[in-house]
């Protein structure tokens, strides 16, 4: 029934496979990606409001963080190096990527389409978050496959530390010192690790 499979659709992110390109240890799909990146933007808000002084929502960022690929429910995962071969395909993909996310919303009933329509459109702070958290799963993703003997990832895992190094975005450098070194460690290195 129109305006009412929104949340079914939804549902199918489970089903989207990332990384199609290379070869995966274990496959991830968009739906504990989108999980890891909500808790990571939530994060990262946090650290910039009680460390540098913000005043952003990090709940509101963490759902939009929920939804910020979405849209691949109808697109699928483009691969970067595809979908950033050139500006001609960038701008293609991305007015994809906005006809998804319009199709996406025409699933809702009326009255609950303004209520999601912002969280599908970020505003330029919040998008900040979003996007280095976004980021930051990558990374994590291809730590975990190097830690696994994998050295399909290891150009994607420099690539991608670079680029948040030069964010040059402070609750970014401070996740990079305090937090990522524990995704190295074994469960039991954890366990020690968070011991007093």
């Amino acid at each position: 029934m129109e305006g009412t499979s929104f949340y079914s659709y939804l549902s199918r992110m489970k089903n989207i496979n990332r990384w199609g390109l290379m070869r995966n240890t274990r496959r991830e799909n968009l739906q504990e990606h989108s999980m890891e990146t909500a808790v990571l933007a939530h994060a990262l808000a946090l650290l910039h409001n009680r460390r540098f002084g913000g005043n952003v929502d990090c709940d509101r960022i963490a759902v939009q963080a929920l939804f910020h690929d979405a849209a691949e429910i109808i697109t699928g995962d483009m691969p970067t190096p595809v979908k950033y071969a050139s500006t001609e395909l960038r701008e293609a993909y991305r007015k994809v990527e906005q006809e998804a996310e319009g199709t996406l919303i025409s699933l809702l009933p009326a009255d609950l389409k303004e209520d999601y329509l912002p969280l599908f459109r970020p505003d330029a702070e919040q998008e900040r978050f979003v996007k280095a958290a976004d980021k930051l799963s990558a990374l994590i993703k291809c730590m975990e496959e190097k830690n696994m003997g994998n050295h399909e990832f290891d150009v994607a895992y420099t690539t991608l530390l670079s680029t948040l190094r030069e964010m040059h975005f402070p609750p970014v450098d401070v996740f990079l010192e305090e937090f990522l070194p524990s995704y190295a460690l074994t469960l039991d290195e954890q366990n020690r690790a968070g011991r007093p």
